[in-house]
């Protein structure tokens, strides 16, 4: 058993955030299960939103942030974040992260994306989300306070519960799977924070790296933790539409830059569905894009930005131009092939705007939490941002409630293997997260219905149980690890969704098509007794 005064698992910009805060306190272990830099925030392109202008205000951030969550954001928690946004800015820069600025005034280059009515998007390029992540894992790797355990799969939380204890439940610890020594390690901590990121993977479609497959979701349930408003799965609406590359992003700041959605006619529509047309939300612009493809029978619709003058998108967003350019689409003289793919959880593991679970011990920071700023929709580029100031909120509070040097001694139980063998059928595994993804996809996705909803949960009830005896009769192993997980959270995904009778956000059902304030301005909670 090791143990450590923080444990953290996740190694985006809230876990990392996070440990570098803590280790001035104490030790910490940042739990990760593919290398370090394996994470949504090093994929993220656009960029990090921020009041830097003195057009803009935190009012008017605010605003749009309140709008674009369709009536379900705290405005307490949206204005709280918001008004820190500079300070983590600042401290982003003193770790050494390069925003983008203006050549002659030197101030930072904003941009626009949509939802936004001003310009506040800090960037670096189009891989912003890879700067902090480098900059993040630089000042990590300096830290002698910081152990990094790299291919190390977070199993589940150990708490009082799961030890037969009379106390309240609280978090004792973690048990985690050593990959490369094919063993599971007992760690010990009162402190653990969950900074996983979301759950992309659970469809079939999706812009997320494999690493999001909901793992953080799923520990905090099994250990009773409360989730809050998982049907709210934001598609991004311009995922490339390529049979070589299927989940590249094409970053909403291209629309913010001019970029316009057409047809295959090459008409532009989005004035149908929305006076803001190409720069609506991203529910708004997703539904319609999926409304065009299913009326017309076109295989995609196309991002055009071929007016800009030559040379603008090659230097603006160099990473989308030249993998483009490397499929046969050269961005500044053809229109982009896109389509709509899961993108983002706007639910999770609920706390409140420290981070703090409903489970004493147990933090959440980043896309695997439900704050309150995304509401029933995220605003582009508020996600960087949530797990930057949500981590620095959550040191403070955890070292309130619980300061380093008040640990007790416990002897945790190491892991038991019991009667199990060697995973025999890999193939069953595969096809099982095949199945998954696939009545995801074709079930709960960007529009949905009573009678889908039955068909994914009746399919899931099966697939659960299905998984459920693998887990208990075979030694674990990633692929199994994260099959349990993903059947969990698409369990938590329709089951909130059928939950909720109106349309709002993200969930959109044809059964009830109108928003039902009256009974529904509230979150989905489900909680474990």
């Amino acid at each position: 058993m090791k143990n450590y005064d923080f444990i953290v698992v996740g190694s985006g910009i809230a876990g990392l955030s996070f440990a570098l805060r803590a280790a001035q306190k104490g030790r910490v272990a940042i739990v990760t299960k593919k290398d370090r830099g394996d994470s949504n925030t090093a994929k993220a392109q656009g960029g990090i939103a921020c009041v830097e202008s003195a057009e803009d205000s935190f009012d008017l951030h605010v605003k749009d942030t309140l709008i674009a969550g369709a009536g379900l954001c705290n405005e307490e928690v949206v204005r709280t974040i918001v008004s820190e946004a500079p300070q983590a800015i600042a401290d982003l820069v003193d770790l050494g992260v390069c925003f983008d600025r203006d050549s002659a005034s030197g101030d930072f280059s904003l941009g626009m994306e949509g939802g936004h009515s001003q310009r506040r998007i800090l960037h670096s390029k189009d891989t912003t989300g890879l700067e902090i992540e480098t900059q993040l894992l630089e000042a990590v790797a300096a830290n002698e306070n910081i152990e990094v355990l790299e291919h190390h799969f977070a199993i589940d939380l150990i708490t009082t519960r799961r030890l037969g204890f009379a106390s309240p439940p609280r978090c004792l610890g973690l048990y985690v799977l050593d990959e490369e020594k094919n063993t599971v390690v007992t760690l010990r901590s009162d402190r653990i924070v969950m900074c996983t990121g979301g759950c992309g993977r659970v469809y079939l479609y999706t812009t997320n790296p494999k690493v999001a497959t909901g793992d953080g979701v799923a520990m905090a349930w099994r250990a009773g933790a409360k989730i809050a408003n998982m049907e709210f799965i934001q598609f991004h609406p311009t995922c490339l539409y390529h049979p070589e590359v299927k989940s590249f992003l094409i970053s909403e700041a291209v629309r913010g830059e001019g970029g316009v959605l057409v047809g295959q006619d090459g008409k532009e529509f989005m004035h149908r569905y929305d006076e803001r047309k190409s720069l609506a939300p991203r529910d708004i612009v997703a539904r319609a894009i999926d409304r065009e493809i299913k009326v017309t029978g076109a295989a995609c619709v196309f991002l055009d930005i071929t007016h800009k003058k030559k040379g603008f998108v090659k230097d603006r967003f160099p990473h989308i131009y030249n993998t483009c350019l490397a499929l046969g689409i050269d961005a500044e003289k053809d229109p982009i092939p896109v389509v709509p793919a899961a993108h983002y959880q706007c639910g999770g593991v609920q706390v409140d705007v420290n981070g703090a679970s409903s489970l004493s011990g147990l933090w959440a920071v980043g896309e695997v939490a439900c704050t309150g700023l995304h509401g029933a929709n995220r605003l582009a580029s508020n996600s960087l941002l949530e797990g930057a100031a949500v981590a620095q909120r959550a040191v403070g509070n955890v070292l309130e409630k619980l300061p380093v040097g008040q640990t007790e001694t416990f002897d945790l139980p190491e892991w038991t293997l019991g009667n199990v063998t060697d995973v025999d059928e890999l193939v069953v595994i595969y096809h099982n997260w095949d199945e998954i993804r696939r009545l995801m996809w074709d079930y709960v996705s960007i529009v949905r219905t009573g009678k889908r909803l039955q068909r994914a949960a009746t399919r899931l009830q099966n697939l659960s149980r299905e998984v459920q005896e693998f887990y208990w009769n075979f030694k674990v192993t990633s692929e199994l690890l994260e099959l349990r997980n993903l059947v969990q959270v698409a369990t938590l995904i329709v089951d909130n969704a059928a939950q909720r009778t109106e349309s709002r956000g993200l969930h959109y059902t044809l059964d009830y098509p109108e928003r039902d304030d009256k009974n529904w301005r509230r979150d989905t909670v489900f909680g474990r007794v």
